[in-house]
């Protein structure tokens, strides 16, 4: 009798706990908790369709989903992931985009009672008018990078205004989203149907496109590795971007040292911070809020584990102590300065010194130890609960150029048969 009590109180307390991952209107279940189907440090891909085949058997996936991650605001069951800007590899003095028609997208998926991951609808991003965008690089004036768009076959292809390189997601709850990319770098704010309806950008950059800016100096991103992570504080009044890796202020400058933005919606006031990289190069390439002063940061070299040592970390990480170095003016083109160098040119010594206090940070997991995790760009993360994080990659859309010669191949995963690597999702228990 007491073990039928106790299954019943199982059951009751599961039915209980479903309840909360209905639809909200035909209340037909759409997603069940991903902790009741999904086992731990398990590999579970995300679906996909192939855009194209090209030089016969090499497929370009439209996965792609990975290169951000954000929950649900009200559907606890269910995450949003985002693309970048599509299918790319290196050529010449800029990148080669084989579908350059490609729209950076928006996905919702929901886990399935058989622990199938669904696409249940993409939302591709748009300009103002309503228009899809592209990929492409932005002109001068507008977020160039200095990177040259090519078609497949060589042929240089026209900026875009509006193209985004996206990376970073937030889902709000009044539906909308905030993006952020590696161009202007940019933040912009899109309609739950994926109308651009403001663009943030750093003064100096899109100057005709809205009042709001964030500082100048943030136009010294390194090309492809600009605003990488976006969050939202739990009140929905900060946003909090990443850059992935150092700012080339004023030149090229490859060190252990990133920024972290935060942008205050109502006033537009923003503040900086300092983040220390455990090796220089390094890619922070995600950001989650827990509180207005707590998140989580993902921090990765481009490493495969299949081909030995990968660092693919989280941390946690606290600002509430850490000092903000917008100083005095933020349409300064190379921010804060130390002794006439500039922030990055200065040595961590220097930096403390001047009486700089960069962000704590603190290891919660290790993806490689946790999973055996063989993927190179570990980029999302799905808040699940307090314990549990839902962990996704970008997978390139299954190609790219390894030896740097201009031809696209297919991305395979190094320790494996011939497997491709695939957009997939992780969960991990964790402590923080």
């Amino acid at each position: 009798m007491k073990t039928f009590k106790t299954a019943i109180l199982l059951m009751v307390s599961v039915l209980i706990f479903s309840c909360q991952y209905l639809d909200d209107y035909s209340g037909s279940p759409i997603s069940v908790p991903p902790q009741l189907v999904l086992k731990e440090n398990i590999q579970y891909e995300l679906p996909f369709e192939v855009l194209t085949t090209i030089d016969n058997d090499v497929e370009i996936r439209n996965g792609g989903y990975g290169s951000g991650a954000t929950a649900h605001p009200t559907k606890k069951g269910m995450f949003y992931a985002i693309t970048d800007r599509g299918p790319n590899t290196n050529f010449l003095e800029g990148k080669k985009f084989p579908v350059s028609d490609f729209t950076p997208r928006i996905g919702l998926f929901s886990i399935r009672s058989n622990a199938e991951i669904v696409l249940e609808k993409e939302i591709l991003l748009k300009n103002p008018s309503g228009t899809p965008i592209s990929g492409i690089p932005n002109p001068e004036g507008k977020g160039a990078t200095g990177e040259i768009p090519y078609d497949l076959e060589g042929n240089q292809l026209p900026f875009d205004d509006f193209g985004l390189d996206s990376e970073g997601i937030v889902a709000m709850h009044d539906g909308t989203f905030w993006v952020s990319d590696e161009y202007g770098p940019h933040i912009v704010h899109y309609s739950d149907q994926g109308v651009e309806l403001e663009r943030i950008s750093p003064i100096g950059v899109n100057e005709g496109n809205g009042g709001r800016k964030i500082p100048a100096v943030f136009a010294k991103r390194r090309p492809n590795r600009g605003m990488e992570g976006l969050a939202i504080t739990p009140n929905e009044k900060t946003l909090v971007g990443i850059m992935q890796s150092t700012l080339y202020n004023p030149v090229t400058i490859r060190t252990d040292l990133t920024r972290i933005l935060t942008f205050d919606l109502t006033t537009g006031k923003t503040k900086q911070f300092l983040y220390r990289q455990e090796g220089a190069n390094l890619s922070n390439s995600e950001i989650v809020g827990l509180s207005s002063s707590e998140f989580l940061v993902i921090e990765r070299d481009g490493n495969f584990s299949g081909n030995g040592i990968a660092q693919k970390h989280i941390y946690k990480i606290d600002i509430s102590e850490a000092t903000d170095v917008t100083g005095d003016d933020i349409s300064a083109e190379f921010g804060l300065l130390i002794e006439n160098k500039t922030i990055e040119e200065s040595t961590w010594e220097e930096i403390e010194a001047a009486g700089i206090v960069p962000v704590k940070k603190q290891l919660i997991a290790d993806l490689v130890e946790k999973t055996g995790y063989l993927h190179d760009k570990l980029e999302g993360i799905w808040l699940i609960d307090d314990h549990t994080l839902g962990c996704i990659n970008d997978d390139d859309f299954a190609v790219f150029d390894e030896n740097g010669d201009g031809i696209i191949e297919q991305k395979i995963l190094p320790g494996t048969s011939q497997k491709n690597d695939a957009s997939s999702l992780y969960m991990i228990r964790v402590h923080f």
